[in-house]
Formats: structure tokens, sequence, C-alpha cells
């Protein structure tokens, strides 16, 4: 979907401290951003900034970075940011490459949410949970790693359980319609809200791994 041009978003960004708009200057330095050797969990697509900025009000002793490629939504994710979270940063930045932004092991989880499901078969390599993205995640959070995925999609949940399985991963907390399930602590997204008041199910994993 093209997003319409917000004509204050340039002097957002430049004026939001949260905001970082060239993420490769901050690589292995993220915990001097910070001011602090927290961990730091990442969100892929973050929005309008409703899920991480939830998070990191929830949990002030955990970094959260959203990253977002669209200058007019992360500017919206910003305006929302509140100047006291201290724990929460935003970048605006295409993250097909995350080792542009982090070293190996600099954060230890990562987020995907609503991502685009690329219905079409002959674009299944785009998709943020092929097996390519897969081992690209191993590889820049290290030794140890996990992954949080939700989507409204169904066949892109199925495929999803196939390429996480394909390549390793160890699989919890899976559900094929989370909110009449009995997890804890579930912080919706804008999207999950929409779809949910819709009586759309919501299907969510958390996949791990050790090397």
């Amino acid at each position: 979907m093209r997003i319409r041009k917000k004509p204050w978003a340039e002097a957002e960004l430049e004026n939001n401290s949260r905001v970082i708009q060239n993420g490769p200057t901050k690589k292995g330095k993220w915990a001097s951003f910070f001011g602090n050797e927290n961990p730091i969990y990442v969100e892929i697509g973050c929005g309008k900034g409703g899920f991480i900025t939830k998070n990191a009000q929830a949990y002030p002793e955990i970094n959260f970075i959203g990253i977002e490629r669209q200058q007019s939504v992360i500017a919206l994710a910003a305006r929302k940011t509140d100047v006291e979270l201290s724990n929460l940063a935003l970048i605006w930045e295409n993250a097909a490459n995350l080792s542009d932004l982090f070293e190996v092991g600099e954060f230890q989880r990562l987020y995907l949410n609503f991502s685009d499901p690329w219905p079409k078969k002959r674009m299944y390599k785009r998709r943020l949970t092929y097996r390519g993205f897969l081992e690209s995640y191993r590889e820049i959070m290290g030794n140890h790693g996990e992954v949080f995925f939700k989507t409204d999609n169904r066949n892109l949940f199925e495929f999803s359980l196939n390429e996480f399985c394909a390549d390793n991963w160890k699989l919890s907390n899976i559900s094929l319609d989370l909110h009449q399930s009995d997890y804890e602590g579930n912080i919706m997204t804008e999207y999950e809200e929409k779809f949910s008041a819709q009586g759309m199910p919501i299907y969510r994993l958390e996949a791990r791994y050790d090397k």
C-alpha cells in the first residue's frame, strides 16, 4: 500500500531524539546509545509504533528498537514516542540486511508482526520467515536468538511453520487463535486490534535456537 507523504514528517524525524536516520552509524554502539548493557529486542516493520512503544513502557529493563522504511509511518511512530522512554529507539531504514545495523550478538530477540505475506508463489523468497532470512537472523543474533511472529494470514503462518522447522528452530507457544488461547501478556499491534475486532483469528509462534 502506498503511504501518503506527511508534510511534517521530515521535521519530526530530524527533531525527535529517539529517531535514528542513519542506522549503520550505531552499529556496535547500541549499548552506548542506550547507556546500559540491557538486552535489546528489535521489531522489523514497526509501523506506527504502538507495539514497540507499549513494550518499552511495560519492560523498562529491556531496550527496544523499531525499524521502519516508510518515512511518513516512522514519523507517526515518533510522534507517539514518550520522551521519558529512554529504552526506545526508532530507525528509519530498510531492514533487509540487519548486519548493516547490528554487530553479531548485539540484539537477542526479533519481532515479526503482520509482515507482508507476499501471497504469489513466485514471491515466497521475499517473506521475512523464508529460510534464507531465518539463516541471516541466526548469523546476526549469534549463539542464542529468538523470533516472535504474529500474522492474520493462515497461509503465511503455515509456510512459516515449515520454514522454521526446516531451519531447525525450536517452536513453542504456537497458537492458531491467539485471543481465544490461554496465552498471557500479549501486547497488540494496530493491525492486530483491527483484525481481532473483525473476529479474525491471530496466529502466533515463538521460535528459538542455540548454537
